[in-house]
């Protein structure tokens, strides 16, 4: 359920041209937050809304709709939502002046964990629905026109896949040569300081069969690497086209034999769910990238304990040992969480242990902030802000240390690498490393999707540098 934050600021370019257009095509704006989930769920609004006759604008002073796709797991998440709402509700008085309408909707997690008190301290809003009723957009939005105020967070009946139109294949190629796939949503093991499992529902597993042919339509349109969503993604299990129970690892070797389909990788994952077919995955396939994001939070029992995590750090090790015997070259991400109610200098020391035991290629690490409705938030013994901020930089100091020592281990090594798009700088082009690393090369080292082999030569502050091999 930790997936790795990022934030997007108009991922506007998430709708596609839908095969008939109102002779006046309204323009959509979603600025998107949070995790990987949630562009992906951008991705899917912006299709549905582009059936409804919606194009996609990155400018949002020129949208007809604007809407927030909001992350709930970072402190004071709904008050950042609140500010930004505060800035649109006088762009939309200005439109008014104009004579142009642009209606407000909020989506995504804060959008379920806050309802209808979003619109009461908002009033500008027009719309606010929850993660598993997105798909519900064009409906809602005839009522909006209709002069109704709308609240959708009750957890749909429906699967929300079902009721999605597919990206139109040029939308894909827009999109890139790499891609989101969700297969699972929800989470079922309520670590005390996460409001996951209260804003995405319990754990479903989207069917083996939609994953599949979601997944062939991609590789169609020329995605060379896909990525498996889920808040518990290795948690995920469904039957499978030849009526026996699939887990991830059976998954994942389904999609390998996609033609076209050369890289898979998947997050985020729980300990408790990392079974030995998965772990055999590791082992067996190629296009599985040895690169595993595999949160564990502390290093403490206590504390480990206390987050209702249900493993212990000597369990944690274990486990990537196992990982380790089966793919040698496996790099692991992790997350982690300083200052947790109760959490001593010994209980930090212990995560610093395990982190330098481990020896992590990258990392997120936080500071604990309190959730409300989590029972973390109802905790005694909150750690204060300055021993938070104080222990959060020396173990972000020992992952960037560890993060840099990794990049460097590679100089000099011959890597495969997928371009996947122009560079910054004129004459180059960027690709993805096997561990998600960004390795720059010449522009004419080859074409966006070719995975060429590259020397690195060097490496820069989050990316590597190379040559044509």
């Amino acid at each position: 359920m930790d997936l790795n934050t990022i934030k997007s600021d108009g991922i506007g370019g998430a709708a596609g041209e839908p095969a008939m257009l109102p002779t006046t095509a309204k323009k959509v704006f979603i600025k998107t937050y949070g995790c990987q989930m949630n562009v992906y769920d951008s991705q899917r609004m912006g299709d549905a809304l582009a059936a409804d006759g919606y194009t996609a604008t990155d400018a949002i002073g020129e949208a007809d709709l604007v809407l927030l796709n909001t992350c709930h797991i970072r402190e004071k998440a709904a008050e950042k939502v609140y500010s930004e709402l505060g800035r649109i509700r006088d762009m939309k008085a200005e439109r008014a002046s104009t004579g142009r309408e642009m209606v407000i909707g909020v989506a995504g997690c804060v959008a379920q964990a806050e309802g209808a008190e979003i619109i009461r301290r908002s009033p500008a809003v027009d719309l606010v629905i929850g993660p598993q009723t997105y798909h519900r957009l064009p409906s809602v939005l005839a009522r909006v026109r209709g002069g109704e105020k709308i609240v959708e967070t009750d957890y749909a009946i429906e699967d929300k896949f079902d009721h999605l139109p597919r990206p139109e294949r040029a939308e894909i190629i827009k999109r890139g040569v790499t891609a989101f796939l969700t297969v699972q949503e929800g989470c079922d093991k309520f670590c005390t300081f996460c409001v996951v499992p209260y804003t995405r529902g319990s754990e479903v597993s989207r069917p083996a069969a939609r994953i599949v042919a979601e997944a062939e339509r991609l590789a169609e349109a020329g995605v060379r690497e896909v990525t498996l969503l889920g808040q518990n993604v290795n948690a995920w299990h469904g039957q499978g086209p030849d009526g026996k129970e699939w887990g991830l690892g059976r998954l994942l070797s389904r999609l390998a034999e996609i033609p076209g389909l050369a890289r898979l990788r998947y997050t985020t994952s729980h300990p408790r769910d990392m079974d030995d077919e998965l772990i055999a995955a590791h082992r067996d396939l190629a296009a599985l990238m040895p690169y595993l994001h595999l949160p564990v939070q502390s290093g403490s029992d206590r504390i480990l304990k206390a987050m209702n995590r249900r493993h212990t750090a000597k369990d944690y090790l274990a486990l990537l040992d196992r990982i380790r015997a089966a793919r040698p070259d496996i790099a692991l991400s992790g997350d982690f969480i300083v200052g947790f109610p109760g959490e001593t200098e010994a209980d930090f020391e212990a995560t610093m242990d395990l982190v330098r035991q481990v020896n992590y290629a990258s990392a997120f690490s936080f500071k604990y902030s309190p959730r409300p409705g989590t029972p973390g938030a109802e905790m005694a013994d909150h750690v204060s802000e300055a021993v938070k901020d104080e222990r959060l930089q020396r173990l972000q100091a020992l992952l960037l240390k560890q993060q840099q020592d990794f990049g460097s281990s590679l100089v000099g090594g011959v890597i495969d690498t997928l371009i996947e798009k122009p560079g910054r700088q004129a004459g180059q082009k960027v690709g993805r490393s096997p561990w998600l690393q960004p390795v720059i090369v010449d522009e004419k080292a080859g074409e966006i999707g070719d995975i060429i082999k590259v020397r690195i030569t060097k490496t820069g502050y989050n990316s590597l540098f190379a040559e044509l091999a």
